[in-house]
């Protein structure tokens, strides 16, 4: 299994080792549990069951609740069951050690699977909860939860889809999980996420999709499941709130060469020029950091990048950036500025 982030060649005696940027905290957050705006207000009941898990006899409760989960209970019943689970496991990580120990993962695993949505719902938030917790994400795994989150994720409530992108997020911080994932079918449909779901959907789509593209497989699942369409899209709309996180997602794809073609497609390169003249300078930077990959090997591609202009802003960009930035912006004017065509044993470089 091939795993990498990072991509990077070497240009007129400098290594460019790392092409990205390094802080990506701020543009991806992992997804929390679920949000309780969301979700029917307890009841009194619900209330009672809550506040008696603080208690001593918590153990029994989540047993009792455990059991109720199960086939031979009525549908309302499983659905309340699993619905005060969710509330038990959404804020207390000890909650999640409990209710794992207790067997709740494989009957909630088995709800995910049910053909009425709201409790294949309350399934999908129950196991994202349980998957915040990084002592059960190999077990949920392990007990065949792929699969079903992946049939959520195609096929669920928006919310259902959603919380089922955050939980194979959760589960694809084990590096054995990624490929796993990505061959469950999941990259279709978190990229069909990105491009036709809410805020919150191409947020939690973009944050399982980075996460998952450092598997090279992955990578071009991704690539050619169409995500470029939706990355340039994103990436086009400054008011979108999405331009970071879909710039990080498409410079971890460069690495893979199917990808430069499909950005080029769709459009990508008057954008990304766009960014390096108006955007932020964090944008910039990984803007730049992209059109460095695209152009590296293609004379075609860089004469496409400078007739779109870029070298102004790049030199701006080379005066006024960061020192990466600067260094970056350089290159980048360096490759631009070469013969259109470069002699190589009496033949033109080509794609």
């Amino acid at each position: 299994m091939s795993m990498d982030n990072r991509g990077g060649f070497s240009y007129m005696g400098r290594n460019f080792s790392d092409l990205s940027v390094n802080d990506d905290s701020s543009a991806f957050s992992d997804c929390n549990s679920d949000r309780s705006g969301e979700f029917p207000t307890a009841s009194s009941e619900s209330r009672r069951l809550l506040l008696s898990c603080t208690s001593d006899n918590s153990d029994d409760l989540i047993g009792h609740l455990v059991a109720h989960l199960d086939s031979s209970f009525s549908i309302d019943e499983q659905k309340q069951a699993a619905m005060e689970i969710r509330l038990l496991s959404k804020n207390k990580p000890e909650n999640r050690i409990k209710i794992a120990k207790a067997g709740a993962i494989k009957p909630l695993i088995s709800l995910i699977s049910s053909s009425d949505l709201q409790l294949q719902e309350y399934g999908v938030t129950a196991v994202l909860n349980l998957s915040l917790c990084d002592e059960n994400k190999e077990l949920i795994a392990s007990s065949g939860a792929i699969k079903p989150l992946v049939r959520a994720l195609k096929m669920g409530t928006p919310t259902a889809k959603e919380n089922a992108a955050c939980a194979l997020l959760r589960l694809s911080q084990l590096d054995d999980n990624k490929v796993a994932i990505g061959r469950s079918g999941a990259i279709p449909h978190l990229v069909n996420l990105l491009e036709t779901g809410g805020f919150r959907a191409k947020k939690d789509a973009s944050t399982a999709l980075y996460s998952l593209c450092s598997a090279k497989e992955n990578k071009i699942r991704a690539v050619e499941s169409g995500i470029m369409k939706p990355l340039v899209e994103l990436m086009a709309d400054f008011g979108s709130n999405m331009v970071d996180k879909s710039a990080f997602v498409m410079s971890l794809l460069m690495s893979v060469p199917e990808s430069k073609p499909a950005l080029v497609e769709e459009g990508g390169v008057p954008v990304l020029v766009e960014i390096v003249e108006a955007g932020t300078q964090r944008q910039r930077e990984m803007a730049v950091s992209i059109l460095l990959h695209l152009c590296e090997e293609s004379v075609v591609y860089r004469t496409m990048v400078a007739r779109e202009g870029a070298i102004p802003p790049l030199v701006a960009l080379s005066q006024a950036g960061t020192s990466r930035a600067k260094q970056k912006a350089e290159a980048l004017i360096e490759l631009l500025r070469q013969p259109r065509s470069v002699s190589n044993g009496g033949r033109s470089s080509e794609l």
